[in-house]
This record gives C-alpha cells, sequence and structure tokens, in this order.
C-alpha cells in the first residue's frame, strides 16, 4: 500500500524533469517539420497565387486577377483535354476497381501457391510505368499481340494508339494494369475482416455466391472501395507518364489530357500563370468528384 501511494509522488516529482525533455525533443524535430511543412505546402500555396498571375521565368509575376481563368473558360483546348481526361478516369476507374475485385476474391483463400499468386498480380504497381509504355506501344502496335487478338474477335486491326477513337481506352488498359494490384491488396486486407460466422450462416441457409457477396461481403468493404475509388479517381486525373510515352497527345490531339496542357502550357511555352490556373482548376474538380464519391459511396462511414 504503501508503495502504491509512493507512485503518484514520484511522477509528480518527475513531472517538470519529463516536460523539460519534451521540449527538448520537440527542438530536435522542429528543423525537420519546418522543411516538411515548407517543401509540401510552400509550392501548393505558390501554385495557386501563380494562377492570379502572369508570370513567365523571363519576368516577375504580375497580378492579374482572373484574367487565367477566364482565359481557361474560352479556351477550347481545355475543354477537349478536360473531356480527354473524364472519358480515361470513366474507363479506367471502374475497371481499375473490378479488376481488383475480382482477383481479391480469387486469393483471398488461402491455398498453395496463393503468395506466389498475389505478388505476380502485385508487380505492375512496383514496375516503371515509363518502362511498361514502352512495351505496350508495341502491344498495339499494328503487328502486335493485341492487334491480333482483335482480329481473331472481329474488332479493330490497327494501332490502337494512331486511332483517336482507340486511344484513350488503350490507355485505360494501360492504366488499370498499372493499378490494379494496389486495389487488390487494399481489399485482400479488408476481406480479411469480413466476419466468417455471416457467410457460414448464409450457406447454410442456401444464399449463392453472388447473394453472400452481395449481402455479406460488398457492405463490409464500402469504406475501402470509397478510399480505393478516390484514390484511383484522383490518380486517372493526373495521368500523364503513359500519355506522355506512348502517344505525346495525338493523334490530333484525342489523349490530350489536362496534366498534359499544364505541362506544356508551364515546361514549352513558360506560361507558368495559366499553368497554375489549370492546375488549380484540375484541384477543384477533383475536390468536386470527391464529394460526390463521399456522397454516393461512403456517406454510411
Amino acid at each position: 500500500m504503501a508503495a502504491v501511494a509512493e507512485q503518484p509522488r514520484r511522477l509528480r516529482r518527475r513531472g517538470p524533469h519529463a516536460r523539460r525533455e519534451a521540449r527538448i525533443g520537440l527542438l530536435f524535430v522542429l528543423p525537420a517539420f519546418v522543411l516538411f511543412v515548407l517543401f509540401r505546402f510552400g509550392p501548393s500555396i505558390a501554385g495557386v497565387l501563380l494562377g492570379f498571375t502572369d508570370y513567365s521565368l523571363m519576368d516577375s509575376p504580375t497580378f492579374t486577377g482572373l484574367d487565367n481563368f477566364t482565359r481557361l473558360w474560352d479556351d477550347p483546348v481545355f475543354w477537349s483535354s478536360l473531356k480527354v481526361t473524364v472519358l480515361y478516369t470513366v474507363i479506367t476507374v471502374p475497371g481499375t476497381i473490378v479488376a481488383a475485385m475480382g482477383l481479391a476474391l480469387l486469393t483471398r483463400r488461402a491455398f498453395r501457391g496463393s503468395k506466389l499468386f498475389r505478388s505476380i498480380f502485385f508487380l505492375p504497381v512496383v514496375t516503371s510505368l515509363v518502362l511498361a509504355s514502352t512495351v505496350f506501344i508495341w502491344i498495339f502496335s499494328t503487328d502486335g499481340p493485341w492487334s491480333t487478338v482483335m482480329g481473331w474477335v472481329g474488332g479493330h486491326t490497327g494501332s490502337w494508339l494512331a486511332d483517336d477513337v482507340f486511344v484513350v481506352p488503350a490507355l485505360a488498359i494501360v492504366g488499370i494494369w498499372s493499378r490494379f494490384g494496389y486495389g487488390m491488396l487494399i481489399l485482400l486486407a479488408s476481406l480479411q475482416n469480413v466476419p466468417r460466422e455471416l457467410e457460414e450462416a448464409a450457406l447454410t441457409d442456401g444464399a449463392g455466391p453472388w447473394q453472400r457477396f452481395r449481402h455479406i461481403i460488398l457492405p463490409s468493404l464500402k469504406p475501402a472501395l470509397f478510399f480505393l475509388a478516390v484514390i484511383e479517381t484522383t490518380a486517372s486525373f493526373q495521368v500523364f507518364d503513359a500519355v506522355y510515352v506512348m502517344t505525346g497527345g495525338g493523334p490530333a490531339n484525342a489523349s490530350y489530357t489536362l496534366v498534359f496542357q499544364l505541362y506544356d502550357a508551364g515546361f514549352k511555352y513558360f506560361d507558368l500563370g495559366y499553368a497554375s490556373a489549370i492546375g488549380l482548376a484540375l484541384f477543384v474538380l477533383t475536390l468536386i468528384v470527391a464529394v460526390i464519391q463521399r456522397l454516393v459511396i461512403g456517406k454510411e462511414k
């Protein structure tokens, strides 16, 4: 009893010393924290401010108000690139989530070689997209495997990357291939939390695979699906690597995305104020879509 009564007094005596150690620790952490804030949020704030200026590398920024956004509104190239970006996102995001869901369900149970298959499916995520895009240029070429398969099934046998109708679906296939492994990993982790008792009870009651998936598995995966929808939408809106390597925005601007227009404005024409306005518009668009996804998918969580 005496030892128990003595413990609070010991803690009180150590109080000032502990607070002093905490302050010293904060002093050591402070430089790294300042650098993190500076390099993480500084460019973002600068980008927003530059969107309201006329700025090139040769001259100092000149405040122009909403001129860049008025120019953006009247720019047909912006609306064309927005259309391409939205089309790419509409194809890529559902395709990625469906592929990730199917593979997660296939590999959720432990079986011989299951870890190997999971590693193989995750491999595209850690593969250089630039290198993979170079390979896909050959795959989608006129003499490539894709054209050969399309010939067997009666599809378009020419180069998809040279066709203004099929170039975005071709890029979307590359996007799905490079991202489904990440979604599979997220869904696999969430599937571990699905109660086995509910599945066994539903199986005992005669529920088929679709009924078990719809009424037990899918509701449990809603938080993970919302997370994936937001992450994949953001990644799709920011697509650049594959477009730059595979098509360069062509043919006839049929694959010219918002980020590619931002790149051209900033690093080709050095119109950094207009490029910042494009970036801000892209941020607002991504935020709006994320809010809509929150209302549709994640409102219960």
